[in-house]
C-alpha cells in the first residue's frame, strides 16, 4: 500500500512463490514420456539443489513493476531501442533515466552498464545489449548472449545487490529463437548460483505468456526439484551445456597450447612451468615494450611527462574505439581472420589470427583496425595470448610493417600488460614429416 492507502502497481518479490514451490505436476508428465525407467545412478550435470531453486522466480508479468534491487533492460547499442520492455521501463522510471543513459555513452553487444532506478520500485536498473541472430553466425550470438547474462550477473555480484529481475533479453527484433536463447539464460545462471550463490539471495525471471510457457518447460533441466524429476529432465538435455560457468563451448575451436611446444611430457613437472611462465611474457619483447631507456631519458629532459603521455594516447585509443563500435564491420567479421577460441593450460584466452583470412590488398586496411579494436578491447582486459596461423598465405595476405607499427601505436596499454605470449604456427619441412612447428617470442638478450 501506498502512503495514501491506494494499492500499489509494484510487486514485492517476496510475495511470489519460488520455483521449489511451483507445481512439478506437468513438468514431470511431459518429461516421462520420454524416459520410461530413469536411471537412479546417473546423476545431471545440474543435480537437485533445493538451496539453489529457493533463489529462483519465474513470474508473468512486467519485469518495471518488479521490488527488487535491480531489475534488466534489454536495449540496442544506443540504448534507445523501443521494444516492449525498455518503453515500459522509461514510462514507469521518469524522465531523468533518458537524462542518465546519455551519459553512458552506448553498450555493446554483450555489456551491461548500471543506471539508478529512479521512479521504479527497483534501486538499479541493468541496461545489456542482445546480439542480432543470424544463423550463419550462430557461435558468435550464443557467446553474445551468453555475456549478456554472465556480465549481468557479475554486476550484481560487484555492487553487492541482493536480487535481480531479468527480462527475457533476447528481443524479438533481433530474432534470437526463444527457445535456444533461454537454454543460455538458464544454464548460465544456474553456474553463476553454483558458484557465487552466496552472493544473490533472489533470481526472478520475469516474462510473458507465451515465453513462460517454453521456461516451465527448460526449467525443470537446470534446476529440478527432485531427484526424481532430476532423472526424467537428464535425456532432454541439449548436447551443449557449455562450460563450468554456461559458456558456449566450439569443439573444433579448442586449442591446447603448452608453454613449451614439443618439450617432452616426462619434464613438464610443476615447478618446470612455472619457470615457463616466468620466462614466456616476462621479458620486454613480450610485452610489446617499447625503448625504455629512450621514454626516460625524454622525461629527465623535461619534454614530456608520463602522466600527460598515458592520458593523450588513452584519448586517442578511446576515439578508435568509439568508431569501432559505431561502424559497420560485418564484412570484415564474416573473414573469420580474428576470433576467440578456448584457453591454454594456464587458463589464459586464445585469439586465433589465420593469415590466409586476410586479404590485405583487397580490403580496408583502417576498417580492419577497426574490427581488431571492437573485438579485443574486452578480451586483454585479461592475460590473453596470440596464435597465429600463417599456413598457406601469399604475399597478398602479408602485412606490412606501417599497418602493425600503426597498430602497436594505437592500441591501449592493456593490450601490452596482458598478452602474455604470441604463437607462430608456421609450415617447415619438419612439418610435412612429423606435424607443425610452432614458435613463440624468445628474448632479445638469447
Amino acid at each position: 500500500m501506498d502512503p495514501l492507502g491506494a494499492p500499489s502497481q509494484f510487486v514485492d518479490i517476496d510475495s511470489l512463490p519460488a520455483w521449489n514451490d511451483y507445481s512439478e505436476a506437468n513438468q514431470l508428465d511431459s518429461h516421462k514420456s520420454q524416459v520410461e525407467k530413469p536411471q537412479l545412478d546417473v546423476r545431471s550435470p545440474f543435480p537437485y539443489r533445493k538451496d539453489i531453486n529457493a533463489k529462483i522466480i519465474l513470474w508473468k508479468g512486467n519485469v518495471a513493476l518488479l521490488n527488487c534491487t535491480a531489475i534488466v533492460n534489454t536495449s540496442n547499442e544506443s540504448l534507445t531501442d523501443k521494444n516492449a520492455v525498455s518503453e515500459s521501463i522509461f514510462m514507469h522510471a521518469g524522465p531523468n533515466l533518458r537524462d542518465e543513459l546519455l551519459k553512458l555513452k552506448g553498450c555493446r553487444t554483450g555489456e551491461a552498464k548500471l543506471t539508478k532506478g529512479f521512479n521504479l520500485a527497483a534501486r538499479f536498473i541493468i541496461h545489456t545489449v542482445g546480439p542480432k541472430y543470424k544463423s550463419r553466425y550462430r557461435t558468435a550470438a550464443e557467446s553474445s548472449l551468453y555475456s549478456c547474462y554472465r556480465n549481468v550477473l557479475q554486476l550484481a555480484k560487484e555492487q553487492a545487490m541482493s536480487s535481480v529481475g531479468f527480462c527475457v533479453i533476447n528481443s524479438v527484433k533481433r530474432g534470437y529463437p526463444l527457445e535456444d536463447a533461454t537454454h543460455i539464460a538458464l544454464r548460465t545462471v544456474r553456474r553463476f548460483l553454483e558458484i557465487h550463490g552466496e552472493t544473490l539471495e533472489k533470481v526472478v525471471f520475469a516474462v510473458s505468456e507465451l515465453e513462460q510457457a517454453i521456461y516451465q518447460k527448460l526449467l525443470p533441466l537446470y534446476f529440478p526439484r527432485s531427484l526424481e524429476e532430476e532423472c526424467h529432465s537428464l535425456p532432454c538435455l541439449p548436447a551443449d551445456i557449455g562450460n563450468s560457468e554456461g559458456e558456449p563451448v566450439v569443439p573444433e575451436r579448442q586449442i591446447r597450447i603448452s608453454e613449451k611446444p614439443g618439450a617432452p611430457d616426462d619434464n613438464s613437472d610443476e615447478e618446470g612451468l612455472e619457470a615457463d611462465i616466468s620466462f614466456i611474457g616476462s621479458h620486454a619483447f613480450a610485452r610489446m615494450e617499447g625503448d625504455v631507456d629512450k621514454q626516460r631519458r625524454l622525461i629527465l629532459q623535461g619534454q614530456l611527462s608520463e602522466a600527460a603521455l598515458q592520458k593523450q594516447h588513452q584519448r586517442n585509443y578511446n576515439r578508435w574505439l568509439c568508431q569501432a563500435r559505431a561502424e559497420d564491420l560485418s564484412d570484415v567479421a564474416s573473414l573469420k581472420a580474428l576470433y576467440q577460441t578456448g584457453v591454454d593450460n594456464c587458463g589464459r584466452t586464445v585469439m586465433v589470427v589465420v593469415g590466409r583470412n586476410i586479404p590485405v590488398t583487397l580490403i580496408d586496411m583502417e576498417k580492419a583496425l577497426l574490427y581488431f579494436i571492437h573485438v579485443m578491447d574486452h578480451i586483454a582486459v585479461k592475460e590473453y595470448v596470440i596464435v597465429y596461423f600463417h599456413t598457406l598465405t601469399s604475399d597478398y595476405n602479408h602485412l606490412d610493417s606501417d599497418f602493425l607499427k600503426k597498430l602497436y601505436d594505437i592500441v591501449d596499454i592493456k593490450y601490452k600488460r596482458n598478452l602474455k605470449a604470441v604463437y607462430f604456427v608456421h609450415p617447415t619441412f619438419r612439418s610435412k614429416e612429423n606435424g607443425p612447428y610452432y614458435s613463440y617470442p624468445s628474448s632479445p638478450d638469447l
